[in-house]
């Protein structure tokens, strides 16, 4: 029988509902006590200091550049196999992005090419872990050092990913993540920058609200209780109490969730290791990946004709991602000639298939049969 199964979807228990409607009938719906409590329960559960609740994880990337001090002349290194976020928020601060290529086997950005993409103009690096399979951090920390880089992880994917027995998100100088419904912890829309830096959290703090503050110690003078200065040109990128009401009860169960998907990971392992046609994710040896998504290259027949195959049958696959630089404003603002050769080559191959915490085993079994099928060309 035909199912219909999403490529990955939101988890909401009755338990998330009623901690939504218990903040929307209190007096705050937003930049209450509900938003320090979701920052203080994420910080300690990535194991940094400090976190800063956001209205996406777009805006998280967008507040950590900023804060970075990011701005006209500046290049940051980042991979071309993301979501554009990961490039535009370098583009929004009027920096320039540097694509460097990935590791073939990890999909993550190779460092030994982020070394040679450095340049006297270089700030930062924005390692991404992508699908939660975390980076190579300590090379990409000795090349910071080396050179005097900020690195800003996007760990958009990676909430409950392990970096040699360390959890993701306390580890570089920020870390973005975000709450989408499809990741393992959700806000509904939703992003967070984690630090260990004071000054670096100050900042953070000022660039979510407009720039503004009421802190005694951080304005030029103070008229009274009711005074407040604009420091520097923030946004609005605050976040609703009734949103990390949610946060704070899925935040509870991201264990939970990671334990399944690498349950679900572990059987398609099995069922593809030795199919003919088939890569099955690598697994890095310092790393544990946290499965926001399964990524599988389709090597033997025409990827388009799997991508529809496996639509026709009700498995709604999809593609992560198309490589940033070939997108059209790219390409007419400066990255015509850009190339990254192991990002195009695993791209024409690569087909995320359904994962997320949900998916029963019968779902699953009907995504491997049909796997098998689509890479035989049937």
């Amino acid at each position: 029988m035909k199912m219909n199964i999403p490529y990955s979807r939101q988890w909401i228990e009755e338990d998330d509902i009623q901690a939504v409607v218990e903040t929307l009938r209190s007096d705050f719906l937003t930049t209450g006590p509900k938003v320090a409590e979701f920052e203080k329960n994420l910080a300690e559960y990535v194991g940094a200091k400090y976190a800063v609740a956001v209205s996406n994880g777009t805006a998280a990337l967008h507040v950590a550049c900023l804060a970075a001090g990011i701005g006209e002349g500046d290049e940051v290194i980042t991979t071309p196999l993301t979501f554009a976020a990961s490039s535009n928020c370098v583009l929004y601060c009027g920096g320039r992005t540097v694509f460097a290529d990935i590791d073939p086997r990890t999909y993550d950005i190779d460092p030994e090419d982020v070394r040679r993409k450095i340049t006297e103009k270089t700030k930062a690096i924005i390692p991404v872990h992508l699908s939660g399979q975390p980076c190579d951090l300590d090379a990409i920390h000795k090349i910071a050092e080396e050179y005097g880089l900020l690195v800003i992880e996007d760990a958009a994917h990676a909430i409950g990913a392990e970096y040699k027995g360390q959890k993701i998100g306390g580890l570089s100088d920020m870390t973005e993540f975000s709450f989408h419904p499809v990741k393992h912890v959700t806000t509904g829309e939703g992003g967070a920058v984690t630090t260990n830096s004071e000054e670096l959290y100050q900042r953070l703090m000022l660039f979510r609200t407009h720039g503004i503050t009421r802190n005694p110690d951080l304005m030029t003078e103070n008229q009274g209780g009711w005074y407040y200065q604009q420091l520097d040109l923030g946004y609005n990128y605050r976040i609703t109490d009734f949103q990390c009401a949610l946060g704070i009860s899925q935040l509870k169960k991201v264990d939970r969730s990671v334990a399944r998907r690498r349950e679900i990971a572990a059987r398609y392992d099995e069922a593809f290791k030795d199919v003919p046609g088939l890569i099955i994710p690598y697994q890095a040896p310092d790393g544990k990946n946290s499965y926001h998504l399964y990524i599988l290259q389709f090597t033997d027949v025409d990827r388009k004709a799997a991508y529809d195959r496996l639509q026709a049958a009700g498995i709604h696959v999809n593609v992560h991602y198309i490589p940033t630089y070939t997108f059209p404003y790219y390409r007419t603002h400066g990255y015509a000639d850009t190339c990254c050769p192991n990002a195009e080559a695993v791209y024409r191959n690569i087909l995320s298939i359904p994962m997320y915490y949900g998916l029963t085993d019968e779902q699953v079994e009907y995504v491997i049969e049909n796997v098998k099928e689509a890479a035989a060309g049937r």
